[in-house]
């Protein structure tokens, strides 16, 4: 329900924009980006031709514009950034967290990004630089250096005060980071402990230990993943010597699970998850090309397979009719299973441990679907074309290429991980070119053995 509310106001939002903007109301696009979220204002940039998002910009006050890139996807920043100066790039930078600035960094190109950093103030570009020493998908990318931390022997009214005299602390602060004389992390403090027990008690006597904090260098997705696993809201990150270095928040964790789903959906598809849906046609239309080069090539080969038995189609014109039945049958059942096992994958269940039960099982359940849509198949063919042989041809063609969609299913992520392939990329294309083949060459083939000998 909520998520259905906020798409209605974003979709009333755009109607009001782009009313205004059809009108060439400036005053009223002004006044609507000013009274909405920087990530709402970010959504209506995204959801306008080029042209359009450009009169929006420039409505920004400097104070947002920050705000609106952090938030904006990377296709539509970079285009942004790459028109403004350094000078007003650092200025920018400087208005979000560092984690955000890294990000927005990351997307100039290396001799601008390095000319930014000059012109920031020495303390904030040392903060962004130790964001900027780990790669973007690492606990060390994600992590925000402004932290908390508090001694193991001070007592909780000490903690107090101290708070007290900085007059604020961070967003998103749920816990205080206990650290020795060497800056080592050694537990957490709840900040709930400081209301409800003793002033008197020391940190050390409420301080949680039993939770491992996380190296600066894991990946982002088991940083997410640990998120999940332990309903965390915020995580301290060390370096190599276990140096408290900074936190991860879990608004952090959320913009990496919505990162990793749109890049497995768009893979799926050969496209990058940073395509911007209103780029230009021609930019578009490149971006599209390799992939549908390599779908000409499978699909060609696929044809050739056909181009075999064009004598026997020419004789049983019945088998060209039933050819696409097997092919798509084998094709959504391996997709099935390609889908569960990359899943699984990601989750961090499919293993060498268990990999031979799991090609059992989709084997099994590839099997068993088979034969029963084999029977409904044959049965339709023979009424229709009145030949019990073919039913009988398209019901073990059936079997043969839905079973063999299960085994390829299961084993062909697992090789191309193997082989550092990410398997929702071309997973789905060779999926597909080894339904289409064996299906075609099994189906055409016994046709020509037993209808056109």
């Amino acid at each position: 329900m909520n998520q259905q509310a906020d798409e209605d106001k974003h979709q009333e939002n755009l109607r009001r924009l782009n009313d205004a903007l059809e009108r060439e109301a400036v005053s009223e696009v002004y006044a609507l980006v000013r009274e909405l979220h920087p990530a709402d204002v970010a959504l209506l940039i995204e959801s306008l031709p080029e042209a359009e998002r450009d009169i929006v910009w420039g409505q920004l006050d400097p104070a947002s514009v920050a705000e609106v890139l952090a938030e904006a996807e990377d296709a539509v920043r970079a285009s942004y950034l790459r028109q403004m100066a350094p000078q007003a790039l650092a200025a920018v930078a400087q208005e979000v967290d560092p984690d955000d600035a890294a990000d927005i960094l990351q997307d100039l190109p290396e001799p601008v990004a390095d000319e930014v950093l000059r012109a920031m103030d020495d303390l904030y570009r040392e903060r962004l630089q130790a964001v900027l020493a780990y790669p973007e998908d690492t606990a060390g990318g994600l992590m925000n250096v402004d932290v908390l931390t508090v001694r193991a022997d001070v007592s909780l009214e000490t903690v107090v005060r101290y708070l007290r005299l900085r007059g604020e602390i961070p967003e998103k602060t749920n816990r205080l980071f206990v650290v020795d004389r060497d800056s080592v992390y050694v537990g957490m403090l709840r900040l709930a402990d400081l209301l409800i027990r003793d002033p008197e008690d020391s940190v050390a006597t409420h301080m949680i230990d039993e939770h491992d904090a996380i190296q600066a260098t894991m990946p982002s997705h088991e940083v997410a993943r640990l998120f999940e696993q332990r309903n965390l809201i915020s995580a301290p990150v060390v370096d190599e010597t276990g140096k408290l270095i900074g936190r991860i928040t879990i608004d952090d964790v959320v913009d990496v699970i919505r990162d990793e789903g749109d890049q497995a959906f768009m893979r799926m598809a050969g496209l990058h998850e940073e395509d911007d849906l209103f780029a230009s046609v021609l930019v578009t239309s490149r971006r599209r090309t390799l992939w549908l080069g390599i779908n000409l090539a499978t699909a060609l080969l696929a044809a050739w397979v056909i181009g075999l038995f064009e004598a026997t189609i020419e004789k049983v014109v019945a088998l060209a009719v039933l050819m696409p039945v097997v092919a798509s049958m084998g094709g959504i059942a391996g997709s099935q299973t390609l889908t569960i096992i990359i899943r699984g994958m990601a989750l961090g269940q499919v293993g060498q441990s268990n990999a031979a039960w799991l090609l059992s099982r989709e084997t099994m359940v590839g099997l068993i679907n088979s034969l029963m849509w084999a029977l409904v198949v044959a049965l339709i063919a023979t009424y229709w074309f009145g030949q019990p042989a073919l039913g009988a041809i398209v019901a073990v063609a059936l079997v043969i290429n839905l079973v063999i969609a299960a085994v390829t299913g299961t084993l062909l992520p697992m090789a191309m991980r193997r082989m550092l392939i990410d398997p929702a990329l071309a997973g789905g294309v060779v999926l597909t070119t080894v339904t289409d083949v064996v299906g075609f060459f099994t189906f055409l083939g016994l046709g020509a053995l037993f209808l056109a000998g």
